[in-house]
């Protein structure tokens, strides 16, 4: 093979590869013996044929053509590994000719990460104060959470409970036709259109009311937005929340039970403020990174950028199937070309990229690693919380490669950011470092760059939860 390199840079080499006809012999004569098999040619058998004859009844075009799906890969593998380039995922290949063949690869490289002097950064942790009006709100929204609602013969008041037939129409169409539906009227409640809940408030059971309400201009039916929707309402009945008194029996009923008030709100001030140091974390691990960022600079081939823009696309497309839609359709609704929304996403898929490569430079620098025995015991520790009948499927969705690597990559980002916030606030012992080395990591091909996904998430989605839940659990 002639081998020549067109560019060489920090991030990126350019290869032309010529085959001679040695090389391609290989490949062409595993070429015959697929091709044989498929071809029928009078007189015999399939994969009997001689490779002359084979060659001869379909031409050899057709030999070279089945045989570059991995003459190019094999080869370019070969060169790599003579040439001591280690790709940091897979090249971008061009055919240039196929007789003989010769081809085209640009060979992105490990990223040129340099961190700065992110030792010096310094951020102070603010204090959390819990403030006796936080904890009496949370006790009013357990009162309120744990009180049944109960008919009442009163006109209706925000932040009731009412049964209701609903009906509007918006020049002539019937956009709404809900029979005994239930709605809690609130100020800040913009449903179906802002002040519904108005037009409510003072009705009595067994009212009827008819009102109009414009339709905001962002309304998803572009024909509707900006007219006017007539309601007709029924109110059926209307409910109230009995709530109970703040004392020591209303403690004993909250989640698993607590012996007095007294208890219940020294636990409800211990959670608000694990809560504060938790959103401190956050906010400190999030105002390192971008004070990181700021010293940090970063050259990257074109190619890694263009891959974490595809997996950002691909990302959307999955999402978008998950909610029975297409990409096709979602970009019609959006009035947007495929061009258009990946021009759109760009910016973010840089961040997005530049965000782990500093994370990863971060890791070798800071000599963090995960094993084996982390991520079993960060599997263990998901089973342990979910028990009951999904225990079994848990285990088993989480004992394969893919939720290994997944689980593997959010210890990291989490040991990572924890290391990170230690240095910022000149806390911590200080790792020992690694050898010197030019690359960040060792190479890891494509699989490397596909993991940017997961630069600041942690694994699986959290449920959504109240306030009172939150500070009771």
């Amino acid at each position: 093979m002639n081998v020549t390199k067109d560019s060489v840079t920090a991030t990126e080499v350019t290869l032309t590869i010529s085959m001679d006809a040695d090389d391609e012999e290989p490949y062409l004569n595993r070429s015959y013996k697929r091709v044989a098999s498929r071809v029928r040619i009078p007189g015999f058998r399939p994969g009997k044929a001689p490779r002359s004859v084979v060659e001869s009844h379909i031409g050899r075009e057709a030999l070279v053509h089945e045989a570059l799906e991995f003459m190019i890969p094999e080869s370019l593998d070969q060169v790599l590994k003579d040439e001591d380039i280690k790709a940091f995922m897979e090249p971008h290949l061009e055919v240039i000719d196929t007789s003989p063949v010769s081809f085209k690869a640009v060979v992105p490289l490990e990223p040129v990460v340099d961190l700065g002097d992110f030792q010096s950064i310094r951020l102070e942790r603010e204090p959390v104060e819990v403030t006796d009006e936080q904890v009496d709100h949370v006790l009013e929204d357990l009162r309120f959470e744990a009180a049944p609602w109960e008919p009442v013969e009163r006109p209706l008041a925000f932040g009731d409970l009412v049964s209701m037939n609903v009906k509007g129409t918006i020049e002539g169409d019937e956009v709404i036709d809900d029979n005994g539906i239930d709605f809690i009227p609130a100020m800040d409640n913009n449903l179906p259109f802002p002040g519904f809940s108005v037009y409510l408030e003072g009705m009595t059971e067994g009212q009827s009311k008819e009102f109009a309400l414009p339709v905001p201009d962002d309304y998803p039916q572009e024909k509707y937005a900006g007219k006017d929707c007539n309601f007709s309402v029924e109110v059926l009945a209307i409910k109230e929340k009995n709530l109970a008194e703040l004392d020591d029996e209303f403690a004993k009923g909250v989640r698993e039970g607590f012996e007095s008030l007294e208890a219940l709100t020294d636990h409800v001030r211990q959670r608000l403020n694990d809560e504060g140091e938790a959103a401190e974390t956050r906010r400190l691990e999030q105002s390192s990174l971008e004070e990181i960022k700021k010293l940090a600079k970063i050259e990257a081939s074109e190619l890694v950028y263009q891959r974490e823009l595809d997996l950002m696309y691909e990302e959307r497309e999955r999402s978008l199937r998950n909610q029975r839609m297409d990409m096709e359709l979602y970009l019609s609704y959006a009035g947007q070309t495929e061009e258009e929304l990946r021009e759109q996403m760009k910016p973010q898929a840089e961040e997005r990229l530049n965000t782990m490569l500093l994370l990863r430079k971060l890791a070798d620098v800071e000599n963090i690693e995960i094993s084996d025995e982390d991520v079993e015991a960060e599997i263990s520790n998901l089973i342990s919380t979910t028990g009951g009948d999904s225990e079994a499927a848990m285990k088993q969705a989480l004992n394969t490669d893919n939720a290994k690597e997944s689980i593997r990559s959010s210890l990291m980002n989490r040991k990572i950011m924890a290391r990170l916030v230690e240095i910022v606030q000149g806390s911590g012992p200080a790792n020992p470092a690694p050898e010197e080395s030019t690359d960040t990591t060792e190479s890891g091909g494509p699989e490397d760059s596909s993991d940017s996904s997961d630069a600041n998430q942690e694994t699986g989605p959290e449920e959504e939860s109240s306030p009172a839940e939150e500070a009771t659990e």
